[in-house]
């Protein structure tokens, strides 16, 4: 797929485990976990918008485009 989440790099340079992340963006760790390894298909905006508020990102630093 060449659309890479960069969750795992963002999650490390906030010092924010799973766990936490978890409970500030109110989603289940299963979930966060698909997104971090790349498994995951799609992301709601607002999915999105309230990782980018608890990591302080803006979305182009947890998506990247390969080709």
């Amino acid at each position: 797929m060449p659309i890479i989440v960069n969750l795992d790099v963002m999650m490390a340079k906030r010092k924010m485990s799973l766990n936490k992340l978890s409970q500030k963006v109110d989603i289940t760790i299963a979930n966060l976990s698909i997104l971090k390894t790349g498994k995951a298909k799609a992301i709601r905006f607002s999915t999105l918008e309230s990782i980018c508020k608890v990591l302080d990102c803006q979305p182009g630093e947890l998506l990247e485009f390969i080709d």
